[in-house]
């Protein structure tokens, strides 16, 4: 009973249950405003986007893109994980005090850090699908219009959110207590669980290379299509509709490419520090207060998320697409125009 109270008194003296003085909400509150306004302004213009589609696709029996399903459940994801975790910093600033004292046995604690470590797995889960489903939209179009529907998109989501909760739920079951962190506004998982700590920092890793992997494979695929497009300009004339859905095509999987590629980006960059905290010690993370500004960097990326697809409208995207394709479809006219003339110089030549 002694030793028992002994660490009990340990622990409270290590973990402080007031703020320390000077603290300002201004940062917390700007991200949770942005966070929110972005996110929905985001679900405004899908739903406009799904409206749209939905009036076009009525009369030609097509279903509403299933990457625009993705997205929506993304933006979805990342407004939930705003409004359940950024309102307990603010009550934190709010009262003065840390997260460990604003409810009894670290409850608010646990909470905090669940719903970060959450939410930042179940984003990386769908930006993997997305990547997945572009991969399998242009490099295995048979088994994608055979296999993948848009009730698996649907389904996608709460497949995600089993998944997550089943990893993130490990350090409960194990009755693991999550470490508070400087200034006593964030909880998170604990250098003493290096394993876990390791383990899921590895995790994220890794779907962010398989995002990488599949973005690649689809540009090389792009690539393909495009050469494939110009050769059937000299080829025999397929009709001047077909020619114009298959640009359609192309320019729509570069939008969606593009949109995919910054917002993997952006998840790298915004995880990077919190990857490089994993694998650091207590004593060098404290010291070089790595602990902060990996948290702040890891929740960011929701915030940042929906405003990337709120400012990549459709005419941006075409802007942008404009700028990196003009010199290379200048170049690739000229080089279709003279690789026609001689095809056709050398049949009139086998003719005569």
């Amino acid at each position: 009973m002694g030793n028992t109270s002994n660490d009990s008194h340990s622990e409270n003296r290590e973990e402080p249950r007031w703020l320390p003085p000077g603290e300002s909400p201004a940062i917390s509150s700007a991200m949770f405003a942005a966070g929110v306004l972005g996110n929905l302004i985001a679900l405004a213009l899908l739903v406009r986007r799904w409206r749209g589609d939905s009036g076009r696709s009525a009369g030609r029996g097509n279903s509403i893109s299933l990457f625009h399903v993705l997205v929506t459940e993304l933006v979805l994801t990342d407004l939930l994980g705003t409004c359940l975790i950024s309102p307990v910093v603010l009550a934190s600033y709010a009262q003065n005090r840390t997260l460990v004292a604003l409810g009894p046995d670290r409850r608010v604690c646990t909470y905090f850090a669940f719903s970060m470590t959450f939410f930042s797995l179940a984003t990386m889960l769908m930006l993997f699908a997305m990547a997945l489903e572009r991969y399998l939209a242009i490099g295995h179009p048979y088994f994608y219009q055979r296999r993948v529907t848009r009730r698996s998109g649907l389904a996608v989501l709460p497949t995600i959110y089993i998944v997550s909760l089943l990893f993130c739920s490990l350090p409960l079951l194990e009755h693991w207590k999550y470490a508070q962190y400087s200034p006593g506004t964030w909880c998170f998982i604990g250098h003493k669980q290096t394993m876990y700590l390791r383990l899921y920092a590895t995790l994220l890793l890794l779907l962010i290379i398989a995002v990488l992997a599949c973005n690649f494979s689809v540009i090389v695929n792009l690539i393909h299509m495009h050469r494939r497009g110009r050769r059937s300009r000299c080829g025999p004339s397929l009709g001047s509709s077909h020619r114009r859905a298959e640009r359609v095509s192309m320019a729509e999987e570069t939008d969606h490419l593009i949109l995919l590629a910054i917002m993997t980006i952006t998840f790298a960059v915004c995880s990077l520090p919190f990857t490089i905290f994993a694998y650091m010690n207590e004593n060098s993370s404290r010291k070089e207060k790595w602990d902060l500004q990996a948290l702040r960097f890891l929740s960011v990326n929701s915030i940042i998320d929906p405003w990337v697809f709120a400012i990549l409208r459709p005419p941006v995207l075409r802007l942008l697409r404009s700028a990196l394709c003009c010199r290379d479809s200048l170049r690739t006219q000229e080089a279709t125009q003279a690789s026609c003339s001689s095809q056709s110089n050398a049949s009139k030549q086998i003719d005569l």
